[in-house]
């Protein structure tokens, strides 16, 4: 009965904890949402409609009766903010990653402006047009970005563990270690890992590469939590754990003290392609394959050619600038044509503007041995001596690849997509890589908005294949927006 009442006790700490920060970020972006609306709805009335603005009538039973814009903004006010929390907008589980709190936030806003509209005309409120038009839109623009600052301070104290799921894993080791290195390369999504039970048991101290600690065997899962003081359970796998003994376990845990979360033993999917489906009691994973044809292979196609023919005009001072400053600094051509392997394994001349010696080619043998960055297949040097000094310029700040606009013109690549390798790089590659090829080399990818050089090759070819496996034109946009911040923040840029 002691262990009992402890592991009560400890499951009521656990929910306070999980409510805890719950109730507290909800309230914090509840306060903000608040400011947003106010500023938005009663600035648009303001600016739109002035102080003195004549007041809108309402026909009840072909009687007029006037109704203040103040009122109506209020009433505006109010329906969003509630709008907002049937939508779950600020809800933990979509709280920091993602884009489903974004999707919420549009499609309540969407939703309220359409209620809005027919109101209007059911009650024939003769409404300023200009003043909801510029209001909606706007807040919810605002909205999004408000969430957008939040989630930068929410990463920084997920970050330190805070405002985080305590997370026990469940299963063998190989598959708990496998999530935990998962969970903890993704630490804004708010699973903090603080144990494990495995079959082993105390055969073993930590989860191999990982430190996180064994916490008791697939038996003492209960016990577990109580030591742990965790609040979220993770099934991973394990041949002892049948249907049965998860379902049992599911059952032991307390409701709305505990969190049961399944995680299946497939990665790198994108949340699109995931669809769940309740059997008679057998939820059911259905996993779309991906597809690189059609109206999707279309639209990335055109979105390329208008992107990079934009830019390209857009940019044309500062590549004229860059040409005349690599000429006048050093000798050799202005562009540097290299061999690289692209779509469906095929080679093709990608351009950059040169920033190193002439002959740089022939030195990189000798270089083999001194190479202190990149890893076990892509040769980077921090301090690479056959870069001149306005070609380190030049990549500090990405502005060798901008010739790759023309590469896209052509066909050749894509704005977003996997590094373009070497065909020395290639010959390294296991089989699996090569799914890389199934789309065309991009000027930018995950690969280069996630640390580049200073990564590992393992991790290279996993954020490359995510790309491969799960891309979009959203997926691609994002990838463009961080782009920008990794490079003013020149990080792994050799």
């Amino acid at each position: 009965m002691t262990g009992q009442t402890t592991e009560r006790a400890t499951a009521s700490r656990a929910a306070e904890h999980q409510s805890d920060w719950r109730r507290t970020y909800a309230r914090r972006l509840a306060f903000t949402d608040l400011l947003v609306l106010v500023w938005i709805v009663f600035g648009t009335q303001i600016t739109w409609l002035g102080l003195g603005a004549a007041t809108p009538t309402v026909d009840l039973n072909h009687a007029d009766a006037a109704l203040s814009y103040t009122v109506i903004s209020i009433v505006i006010v109010g329906t969003w903010m509630l709008s907002l929390s049937v939508f779950g907008t600020r809800g933990y589980r979509v709280a920091g990653v993602g884009s489903t709190e974004y999707k919420y936030i549009f499609d309540g806003s969407l939703r309220l402006f359409g209620l809005v509209a027919i109101a209007a005309f059911l009650f024939k409120i003769d409404l300023a047009r200009g003043y909801i038009l510029l209001a909606f839109p706007l807040g919810t623009v605002v909205l999004i970005f408000s969430r957008w600052m939040w989630r930068q301070w929410l990463g920084v104290q997920r970050q330190q563990g805070k405002y985080s799921s305590r997370v026990l894993l469940v299963g063998s080791v190989e598959s708990a270690a496998h999530i935990a290195q998962e969970l903890a390369r993704q630490p804004q999504a708010g699973y903090h890992v603080v144990g494990a039970c495995v079959p082993a048991g105390g055969a073993i101290d930590h989860l191999p590469d990982t430190g996180v600690p064994i916490a008791g065997t697939v038996d003492s899962v209960m016990h577990a939590l109580a030591s742990s003081h965790a609040d979220t359970v993770v099934i991973t796998s394990a041949d002892e754990l049948s249907p049965q003994r998860v379902r049992q376990l599911s059952w032991d845990l307390e409701p709305g003290h505990y969190s049961l979360v399944v995680a299946p033993s497939l990665s790198g999917i994108g949340g699109p392609r995931i669809h769940t489906r309740p059997l008679t009691g057998l939820p059911l994973v259905h996993v779309e394959t991906p597809r690189y044809e059609g109206g999707k292979l279309f639209a990335k196609r055109a979105f390329d050619l208008l992107t990079a023919g934009l830019l390209t005009v857009l940019l044309s001072p500062v590549l004229i600038a860059i040409a005349i400053a690599i000429a006048a600094s050093s000798p050799g051509g202005v562009l540097f044509h290299q061999q690289r392997v692209g779509l469906n394994g095929k080679p093709f001349t990608m351009l950059k503007f040169r920033s190193m010696l002439p002959g740089a080619e022939g030195m990189l043998q000798a270089l083999h041995q001194q190479h202190d960055a990149g890893n076990d297949v892509l040769f980077k040097m921090q301090r690479d001596p056959r870069v001149t000094p306005i070609g380190r310029v030049l990549r500090r700040y990405s502005l060798d690849e901008l010739p790759q606009l023309f590469n896209v013109l052509q066909g050749q690549m894509s704005l977003v997509g996997p590094r373009p390798p070497l065909a020395t790089e290639v010959s390294l590659y296991e089989q699996h890589v090569h799914r890389r090829f199934l789309v065309k080399p991009g000027v930018t990818g995950l690969w280069q908005v996630s640390g580049r050089s200073d990564l590992s090759w393992e991790d290279t070819v996993r954020l490359d294949l995510f790309y491969v496996e799960n891309w979009s034109i959203l997926s691609d946009l994002t990838i463009l927006w961080r782009t920008g911040r990794a490079v003013v923040s020149r990080a792994g840029a050799y």
